[in-house]
């Protein structure tokens, strides 16, 4: 007969990931904290796993993601099903937490979920992540979904594909008079090596991604960072130095001459993917049909000609 998981045990482990410690757990579910401790261990017996690392606070193991995944998915099925069945007090919508990365959270992506009907009563809990926490973030079940670059589907979601986001490496006019007036025997790349760059902190290669493509090693090592896609493309302009800017941010300040187009014609293209828990969850749904349709209009479908080589995505779920 195949061992079970028994629902109490699972909330448990639940409660003292999300709430860090063993007596934290114990005053949310209203138990002892030995009562907490005892329910981890019969769990950890039956798994034959240690699901907890005792740190503070405390972190599951890779074996623990894999009960603590269960359990958010248990408790969002629990949620559906009775509001389904008429269960559910007045006024408790579905709460679903998302990764998005900086640059679609400035742009694309609160527009996306404008389209998720009102009857859908979802809220959202976003969280701006990059890439590796991300990953990170679902697999411990931290989240229900992301905005990735990454094609390949953490262990029980499901991935598809959104479009591609575009970067121009652009300057404020007075920087690029600057820095990038005529110069004799001097390349686009050795400029940009040379000049200040403005990154949006230090996982961003961007940049880096942009001068290799020309040829180059790297982008300059004098280095501004700004953790705000807003902030960013504000310092860029104010000529703190030069940086890749998603096109649909950079189009207005290009058309007023805020912003100079350092090489026109070659650009870094970021392509992005919506993970999700394979769940059969009405409000999850109707978020990613949303989010899907968003990209179809606001995304690109794919590199254009002149294209440079793809890069990661800024600070987010890339």
């Amino acid at each position: 007969m195949m061992p079970e998981l028994p629902l109490d045990q699972v909330r448990t482990l639940l409660a003292v990931v999300d709430e860090g410690t063993f007596d934290a757990a114990a005053s949310v579910l209203h138990v002892t904290p030995s009562a907490i401790s005892q329910r981890v261990k019969a769990l950890e017996q039956r798994t034959g796993r240690v699901l907890l690392m005792r740190t503070k606070p405390v972190r599951p193991t890779e074996s623990g993601e894999v009960v603590v995944r269960f359990a958010r998915q248990l408790a969002r099925l629990e949620r559906d099903a009775m509001a389904s069945l008429g269960m559910s007090g007045p006024g408790e919508p579905a709460r679903l937490s998302i990764a998005v990365n900086a640059d679609s959270l400035a742009t694309w992506f609160l527009p996306a979920l404008r389209r998720v009907p009102e009857t859908a009563e979802v809220c959202y809990e976003l969280r701006r992540e990059d890439q590796d926490h991300t990953s990170a973030l679902l697999r411990e079940g931290r989240v229900m979904a992301a905005v990735t670059s990454s094609p390949e589907a953490v262990t029980g979601c499901s991935v598809r594909g959104l479009g591609v986001m575009r970067y121009l490496p652009v300057a404020g006019s007075g920087f690029a008079d600057r820095w990038f007036g005529p110069r004799a025997g001097t390349t686009p790349r050795d400029l940009l090596a040379a000049a200040p760059v403005v990154g949006f902190d230090r996982r961003d290669d961007l940049q880096d991604t942009f001068v290799r493509g020309l040829g180059g090693d790297r982008a300059s090592g004098r280095r501004h960072y700004v953790p705000t896609s807003e902030g960013f493309v504000a310092a860029v302009a104010a000529g703190m130095g030069w940086g890749m800017v998603p096109d649909v941010q950079a189009e207005a300040l290009l058309a007023a001459g805020r912003l100079v187009d350092l090489a026109p014609g070659r650009t870094v293209d970021v392509p992005l993917y919506w993970q999700q828990w394979k769940l059969d969850s009405p409000s999850l749904a109707a978020v990613a049909g949303a989010v899907t349709a968003e990209a179809a209009v606001s995304l690109r479908p794919g590199g254009g000609p002149g294209a440079g080589p793809a890069g990661h995505g800024r600070s987010g779920a890339s």
